[in-house]
């Protein structure tokens, strides 16, 4: 899509700080990070976000999830000692801003319940 931002991200039009890239799909850091680490997996294909998965998004979702656990470990907050929290948020109530399917991993710090 010509006007998404992630997708203009995905293409290289739009300058990002990629940490990740597999063949479906690509990471960067969120500019606007809610911990210390804050980082978001796309899929290289445009799906708005979670309520328009479908079972042809499988393979995506499981590289994003894949992608997901190999950011935690480069940037060291993976195991059992640290952690890290995967988020996906879907419409303007939970301020999901770009609809552009987009998974949230987020860490480096002692997260809260309920979120916050």
């Amino acid at each position: 899509m010509d006007d998404c931002l992630f997708c203009g991200i995905v293409a290289g039009r739009v300058p990002s700080e990629i940490v990740h890239e597999s063949e479906r799909t690509v990471a960067f850091r969120d500019i606007a990070p809610a911990a210390p680490v804050h980082v978001l997996v796309v899929p290289r294909q445009h799906v708005d976000n979670a309520s328009s998965v479908g079972p042809e998004h499988a393979e995506d979702l499981a590289a994003m999830v894949v992608a997901a656990r190999e950011i935690a470990e480069a940037e060291g907050i993976a195991g059992e000692e640290r952690g890290y929290r995967l988020v996906f948020n879907v419409g303007r109530d939970s301020a999901n801003s770009v609809p552009h399917l987009h998974l949230h991993v987020i860490g480096g710090r002692q997260m809260s319940w309920p979120p916050g």
